[in-house]
């Protein structure tokens, strides 16, 4: 079974992400692929490197109810989830009831500007233990004609309560 990176799938949906944190914060999201222009000839290195991260990215679709549809080596970590059960998580359950209503206010304002710098909120990993993030990034997600392809986030800063 191929790593999520190694599938044509992802390999596209890593370059929406990287290519929109890039339109919409004007740099780049993994510092080490510098702020040129994303292209196909390398976009499954790029694609294995954003796995790889060390920083914890996210995103999730734009269904009524939008399911997880990206998280890399460091979320799948954190979240203590497989691929597979990820990425049939909907995005409103890593937060539990008491946050959704400040999570979906989050949200609504990095969709109304494009992005979102500085949240701060608590989630819970499948096995209930609940983590605070802090200094996370909420972005739009375009694809290469700008139709919304849903929303993605990073964090590196995180600690358990």
């Amino acid at each position: 079974m191929p790593l999520p990176w190694e599938i044509e799938s992802v390999i596209q949906h890593s370059q929406r992400l990287l290519n929109s944190f890039q339109h919409y914060l004007g740099r780049p999201l993994l510092p080490e692929l510098g702020g040129e222009s994303l292209d196909s000839h390398d976009a499954k290195s790029q694609a294995q490197r954003l796995f790889e991260a060390p920083i914890i990215i996210v995103s999730h679709g734009t269904q009524a109810d939008p399911i997880f549809n990206y998280g890399n080596a460091k979320a799948l970590d954190l979240w203590a989830l497989s691929w597979a059960d990820f990425t049939r998580l909907p995005s409103r359950q890593s937060a539990q009831a008491p946050e959704q209503p400040e999570r979906a206010e989050m949200l609504a304002q990095a969709k109304a500007q494009g992005y979102f710098e500085g949240y701060v909120g608590d989630r819970a990993t499948s096995h209930g233990q609940r983590f605070r993030m802090e200094d996370g990034i909420i972005w739009s997600v375009v694809d290469a004609t700008s139709n919304n392809c849903g929303q993605a986030a990073t964090f590196s800063r995180y600690h358990f309560l």
